[in-house]
């Protein structure tokens, strides 16, 4: 990425952006059938950036048909792998050519920080994308040991027309983490981005028809849930649906698999994500930066967020002092200003429910509200465990203190969560780390850090954070392709007679 502009020079550019406004289906933009549209705002002012069409079921249906003939004739789906490799890297080479255009559409339609936008997201999805495309001719399949009158092939192959379902807090990121495995598969994709953040999986798929992804392989439906998601859950014509999101909505995707046509459902939802400092931890300003950051980064919307601090009474106060400390150094307010770390909640009804969690509760730092849409970085000492900050995902930059005294007290914290997804733990010892991140029930445990691994890693949870597959890394291609045994008899006839 280029240098940062200024917060002058990103204002003007968010003034002279064309923002999509159609759904993409069949390789063009389209209303949607019935003509509706819906309003997508900026969520630090309220302006409504543009209207957008409003898909539905004959949308969904549409999208599904198209998909489908792409599937079956091949296009796509039976393109040479090196072919397919040189178009997502061609696909990923438009983006970088247009990253600062599509960093602040993302940043106008979410709420982010034009600063994590642009260093973090943009490069990050790009780099999704091209190590995907990369694995398409480097994962081989398999024959298994059979006799000399047999050969045993297990090969993969895509598992066809695929739903992806986004969620609203990291649009372009999970939007790579979902394309890049898929279209690297060969399947094709129908695409619902979250209602809040259609913008930037629109344009992506202009980028991509533009890079040689042939239509009807990479569809984006925008629109609501009941109107889009639930028809993508239920239609007989997708094959899998992969769904980042709540756990409420997620429990809908496997219902809808169900009563229709049981296709595959792969989810990735909710966390209530523990840090544990034990009394050994080493370098308690480093800790507290890493705690700091995975409580506040994108403004503590993020499922693997680090919303509970289970600190050792032995250095619960000394931790305190530097978690107020580099707290202040997350200062909240205009998105498009590269100094803001904060950015605004991507809804007011969003902010509501995050302030809800703040009455009552002993805050050390923090608490303000403002213009319904900003929340300070908040932290909270929490006593009772059982209370609401303790024990559901706010989803927001809060952080719940809870002290413990011993190294079994805090693991047994930590696994005390209806959650799975993600989890820290700091020590200097190493027979502690080891113990400690073998014995946390989470899909992943980092240790002395705050973080997700990288591409080359699987992402998902355990319990209610998600199952069925994994995101990142050469295991999220499983979920979108199909393993198929071919048998093969080499007997001689005469051979078999005589036998």
């Amino acid at each position: 990425m280029s240098a940062l502009l200024t917060a002058e020079e990103y204002r003007a550019v968010a003034a002279g952006l064309s923002l999509p406004t159609g759904a993409f289906v069949d390789g063009a933009f389209r209303p949607a059938r019935s003509g509706a549209t819906f309003a997508t705002t900026n969520p630090a002012t309220g302006a409504v950036l543009a209207e957008v069409a409003a898909c539905g079921a004959a949308d969904v249906d549409f999208a599904v048909e198209k998909a489908q003939d792409a599937f079956e004739d091949g296009r796509w789906s039976r393109l040479p792998p090196a072919e397919r490799k040189a178009r997502l890297i061609r696909l990923a080479k438009l983006m970088k050519r247009n990253a600062r255009e599509l960093a602040v559409m993302e940043s106008l339609d979410s709420g982010k920080t034009i600063l994590d936008c642009e260093t973090v997201d943009l490069p990050e999805t790009i780099h999704c994308l091209i190590w995907h495309a990369e694995a398409i001719d480097k994962i081989y399949d398999q024959v298994a040991p059979a006799s000399d009158d047999h050969v045993a092939m297990v090969v993969r192959e895509p598992v066809g027309v695929v739903g992806l379902v986004l969620p609203w807090n990291f649009p372009l990121l999970m939007l790579a983490w979902k394309i890049g495995p898929a279209l690297a598969a060969g399947c094709s994709v129908i695409v619902k981005p979250a209602e809040e953040t259609p913008l930037t999986a629109l344009r992506v798929a202009e980028l991509a028809h533009e890079a040689g992804i042939p239509p009807g392989v990479f569809n984006v439906l925008p629109g609501t849930g009941p109107d889009v998601g639930e028809p993508i859950g239920r239609h007989p014509g997708i094959d899998a649906v992969s769904f980042t999101g709540s756990t409420e909505t997620g429990a809908r995707f496997l219902r809808y698999a169900a009563e229709s046509n049981l296709k595959e459902v792969v989810l990735e939802m909710g966390g209530k994500n523990p840090v544990v400092v034990l009394d050994d931890a080493e370098n308690l300003d480093r800790v507290a930066a890493h705690v700091v950051n995975g409580a506040f980064w994108n403004m503590g919307e993020n499922c693997s967020a680090s919303s509970r601090l289970i600190v050792h009474k032995g250095v619960r106060d000394a931790l305190l002092e530097r978690l107020l400390a580099h707290a202040r150094e997350w200062p909240v307010g205009d998105p498009l200003d590269p100094e803001t770390r904060v950015g605004a909640l991507v809804s007011p009804a969003h902010f509501d429910k995050v302030c809800s969690y703040l009455a009552g509760q002993t805050v050390l730092t923090g608490g303000g509200a403002r213009s319904g849409r900003f929340v300070e970085p908040t932290i909270l000492d929490v006593a009772d465990l059982s209370s609401r900050p303790a024990r559901e995902e706010i989803f927001g930059p809060v952080l719940s203190v809870m002290t413990v005294g011993s190294f079994d007290e805090a693991i047994a914290l930590a696994n005390d969560t209806e959650y799975g997804l993600a989890a820290a733990l700091f020590t200097g010892n190493v027979k502690r780390a080891i113990r400690g991140a073998r014995a946390i029930r989470a899909g992943t445990v980092t240790v002395n850090a705050f973080g997700e691994g990288d591409i080359a890693t699987p992402f998902g949870g355990w319990k209610r954070s998600g199952f069925g597959g994994r995101d990142n890394g050469l295991h999220a291609h499983d979920q979108y392709t199909q393993l198929k045994t071919i048998w093969i008899d080499l007997a001689d006839d005469a051979d078999q007679a005589v036998a």
